[in-house]
């Protein structure tokens, strides 16, 4: 293939101070999440209403698939690195996920109908190994548009942040609603056509992108097809898997601790002092979102059925209050944006291992302030579902996009989608663990409602203060996290062009990742 020179200054654009290439990544990724929450807040529904599994086998089923949604990216984001290319690899993904949200619409008789269930986990597994091809690249395309110096990072990802929540809270809103008012299949369908409005979007407008995320080298179309042809393999392992949840937790601590083990020694090995300290910090940094994710998750699961069995909610469907959480982070997501921005020009801008232990202590009291409300009376007061999402919301914005910064920023550029697949391998332990806990919750058959209540708010309770403790802690290591992050020697892989609007932000000619004189011209 040829390679083509690619525009350069003001012929590449910008708005709003960034690359045009990022709110295609944004708008792509808006549709996506459209649908992956839009189906998110009906699945514990569907599963404990429809399929009639009982509390504590939903809240297992729920972790299992939600966990494998994070796994694949490890499959996902080593295959773009080394053969695929992250682009190609999110338009895979995104025709798989299409596939899979059209497939939920096919709701059977119910009960445990074995042909329609076997529909139902073949739609997960298209939708699990769709996420996986797509959720890492992404994400790395983001990271690509910047040099790692780049301040306008943490605002590009935060950005790109609020494109994911846009997407949430309207398919939270639209597919809860359209599912719970007029049946299963009119709220999955939905779902499918937001996912089919991305896979367009990212399509039609992929020159915005400058080249970022081709192939590292010449594919073959034999390769590229054997390629696809793995992730429908895939798909058959992961229809099997998400019926049998153990197996999910095995591969979770095999996996793990292998992968672990892999990056640990290739950071020791491979990797000068500085580089090797880096990842170190990345490591510290995606075990702490573990327990946050566990106990963040809880939102699609227990909490789900609390807000549906215990809150005053004035007739309006539960799963709609699913959409709260990504509307708090659409509206609040460009305060943070320019508080982290004000705060870095003054010197005064908390360490990212700082802010971890901030989300930490905010997720924390999240619960605590539920169960206070719970005490008010027989059923909670909705103002208090309100404010749980406000607590972990202002904790998710000073972790989530953060991290996913800081994974670009530490990783060295030949890692970048391992880092970042290791990331969201740790929101999969994460999200596998709140299914488990979750699963605590469900105990409702045992000693009626009111004993199901108080083992919900029991639960909360534990779970609020180990959060704070643990938060507490990371804010005290955070200096020594933060030295080995190793800033003031940060360099870019490519000094030798710049973006459009880094003389805007007083930054020197600087690479964003990728050279967009050597991407190969189809």
């Amino acid at each position: 293939m040829a390679t083509a020179e690619l525009p350069h200054g003001d012929s590449a654009g910008t708005f709003l101070g960034h690359p045009k290439g990022l709110f295609v990544l944004f708008f792509a990724e808006m549709w996506e999440r459209f649908s992956y929450y839009g189906m998110r807040a009906l699945l514990i529904f569907y599963l404990t209403k429809h399929w009639l599994f009982d509390d504590a086998q939903a809240g297992v089923i729920y972790g299992a698939y939600t966990a494998l949604v994070y796994i694949t990216p490890v499959l996902g984001g080593y295959l773009a690195d080394k053969y695929l290319g992250q682009r190609k690899a999110v338009a895979y993904g995104a025709v798989l996920l299409t596939f899979g949200h059209f497939l939920m619409g096919f709701e059977g008789t119910g009960g445990q109908d074995q042909a329609a269930l076997n529909i139902f986990w073949l739609a997960l597994a298209f939708i699990i190994v769709g996420s996986g091809f797509l959720k890492a690249n992404i994400s790395v395309i983001v990271g690509q548009l910047y040099p790692r110096t780049d301040v306008r990072r943490d605002g590009a990802y935060t950005i790109f942040y609020m494109g994911i929540n846009l997407g949430a809270a309207f398919g939270s809103l639209l597919c809860g609603y359209l599912g719970e008012t007029y049946g299963w299949a009119y709220g999955f369908g939905a779902a499918g056509f937001g996912m089919l409005l991305g896979l367009v979007v990212f399509t039609v407008f992929r020159p915005l992108l400058l080249g970022r995320g081709e192939p590292p080298a010449l594919l073959s179309k034999g390769l590229e097809w054997g390629l696809y042809a793995v992730g429908l393999l895939a798909v058959v392992a992961c229809w099997w898997m998400v019926q049998n949840q153990a197996v999910v937790g095995s591969l979770l601590g095999i996996a793990g601790a292998i992968l672990v083990a892999y990056v640990i020694f290739t950071a020791v090995v491979k990797l000068e002092p500085h580089d090797r300290d880096r990842i170190f910090a990345a490591m510290f940094l995606i075990l702490g979102s573990i327990l946050f994710w566990a106990l963040f998750e809880q939102a699609g699961s227990s909490l789900n059925l609390y807000t549906d069995r215990y809150v005053d909610r004035g007739g309006v469907p539960a799963s709609v209050f699913q959409s709260i959480n990504a509307i708090y982070i659409v509206l609040l997501a460009p305060l943070f944006a320019a508080l982290w921005t004000w705060l870095g020009r003054k010197g005064l801008e908390p360490s990212a291992p700082a802010k971890f232990g901030f989300a930490l202590m905010q997720l924390g009291a999240g619960f605590l302030v539920l169960v206070a409300g719970a005490a008010t009376g027989d059923m909670t007061p909705v103002l208090f579902i309100f404010l749980i999402y406000l607590l972990h919301t202002t904790g998710e914005l000073c972790l989530s996009p953060v991290g996913l910064s800081a994974m670009n920023r530490l990783a060295p550029a030949h890692m970048a989608s391992l880092i970042m697949g290791t990331w969201f391998f740790a929101s999969a332990t994460g999200n596998f663990a709140a299914g488990l806990i979750a699963a605590a919750t469900g105990s409702e058959a045992a000693s009626g409602e009111g004993a199901a209540k108080e083992t919900v708010l029991g639960v909360y309770s534990q779970i609020g203060w180990v959060a704070i403790a643990v938060g507490v802690g990371v804010l005290v290591v955070s200096p020594l996290i933060k030295k080995l992050m190793h800033l003031d020697t940060l360099q870019d892989d490519d000094a030798s062009t710049a973006l459009e609007g880094q003389k805007e932000a007083g930054l020197e000619a600087q690479q964003a990742g990728v050279h967009p004189a050597t991407r190969p011209a189809e």
